[in-house]
C-alpha cells in the first residue's frame, strides 16, 4: 500500500519514509508513526508524518 492517501495512515502503523536529507538518494527509514502532519486527504510525493523517535518525512509505503 502507497503512503499517499491520509486514510491509509495512522498512528502505530509501521511505515517505510523518506527523510528530507534522504530525498535525493531515496533511502528509506522504517519506523512507528506517532503523529501525522499533512492535513490534506491526499498528497502525490506521500503523507508526511513524525515518528515515535522524533524523525519526520513522508511515507512512502506502509508495512503489513
Amino acid at each position: 500500500m502507497n503512503g499517499q492517501t491520509r486514510l491509509n495512515i495512522k498512528p502505530g502503523i509501521t511505515v517505510l519514509i523518506v527523510l528530507k536529507q534522504d530525498q535525493g538518494t531515496g533511502k528509506l527509514t522504517k519506523g512507528v508513526v506517532r503523529d501525522i502532519l499533512t492535513k490534506s486527504p491526499n498528497h502525490p510525493h506521500g503523507i508526511k508524518v513524525r515518528l515515535e523517535d522524533g524523525q519526520v518525512g513522508r511515507v512512502k509505503e506502509i508495512v503489513e
